[in-house]
């Protein structure tokens, strides 16, 4: 079962060091790594020819410049889909800090405090590219960095004749990775991809249940509200090490009298063996009721102990790990 080391949480570098620069760039994973990141997070999606690129959505617009590049290839919907542009066509695109839209149609910064929203310095890379960087900078470093590998919108990509779990673990196999618990972890939303790389296509590494809201629109059929019950816990036992759970379906917020409440996912979890590693951890994007991301770090690594957490602030977290070592 993969982790950093017994009884210490492990640190997950969300999309890199993305509180720092643009998320899923090349740039952000060396931060991330020289920050002393445990493992690193790569979001996978595909070319339209069957390539698996590093990029969190499966549609281009909210981190490059795809609008100004290829302002005609926008479906119906307005967005413009990666599955839509074959690899040499996304090797053109640049790479920016996340954006959005505000109410008068002006692009502005997802998060206004990080990384400029300028013309991009970076390319989106292949997820074969990324790897071999990593594991460049693990022989040049003298680490052993893990991989946490998402599966994005499985489904919807198999409706587009494009197998995206094979995929994956055929660059896995290429670069000698297919075969390493310790080092990589394979998560997605989807159960039913989940086991199917358990079962069919019997990958020996560690998979994580990712767990979001019912109302999010994933591209998947589980119910999960369910999967957060004892029942559905064991379900998920029977082909997965752990869950990926958004950090606020175990903080509920704080009572009037400042109280803080909590669920008992973690506890549930823990009664099944199952590792536990929530996300998002930013400190510019602090729940409701939370002062300060060391109140946070305290409550999920010191009061609740799970096993790691996603941060897009790798370095604070090592940093507070750090610290809570005895002399």
């Amino acid at each position: 079962m993969a982790r950093a080391a017994p009884h210490r949480p492990i640190v997950i570098a969300h999309r890199g060091a993305s509180g720092y620069l643009p998320e899923h760039t090349l740039a952000a994973k060396v931060l991330a790594h020289a920050m002393g990141a445990d493992f690193i997070e790569q979001d996978v999606v595909m070319s339209r020819d069957g390539v698996p690129v590093v990029l969190h959505d499966i549609y281009l617009e909210s981190t490059t410049d795809v609008g100004q590049r290829y302002p005609a290839r926008a479906r119906a919907d307005g967005r413009f889909y990666a599955s839509d542009f074959d690899l040499a066509e996304i090797r053109e695109l640049r790479v920016h800090e996340r954006s959005t839209r505000d109410a008068s149609g002006r692009e502005v910064p997802v998060y206004p405090d990080r990384y400029p929203l300028q013309p991009g310095l970076f390319g989106i890379p292949t997820l074969a590219e990324e790897i071999r960087l990593i594991s460049g900078l693990d022989k040049s470093r003298g680490r052993s960095t893990g991989l946490y590998i998402e599966l994005k919108a499985p489904v919807r990509h198999a409706a587009e004749g494009l197998d995206i779990s094979a995929a994956v673990l055929r660059v896995l196999q290429e670069e000698g990775y297919a075969d390493r618990p310790q080092q990589v972890f394979l998560q997605c939303f989807d159960d039913q991809t989940l086991r199917r790389l358990r079962h069919e296509l019997k990958t020996p590494l560690p998979l994580i249940q990712l767990i979001a809201q019912n109302d999010w629109g994933e591209d998947s059929a589980v119910d999960y509200e369910y999967l957060q019950t004892a029942r559905g816990l064991a379900d998920v036992a029977s082909y997965a090490e752990g869950i990926g759970p958004w950090l606020e379906q175990i903080y509920l917020g704080k009572t009037s009298s400042g109280e803080i409440r909590l669920s008992q996912l973690v506890s549930l979890a823990a009664e099944q063996k199952l590792l536990v590693h929530p996300y998002t951890f930013r400190r510019d994007a602090l729940p409701e009721g939370i002062d300060s991301f060391g109140e946070l770090l305290d409550l999920f690594l010191g009061k609740l102990g799970v096993d790691g957490l996603f941060t897009d602030f790798p370095d604070l977290v090592v940093e507070y790990l750090a610290q809570r070592r005895p002399a």
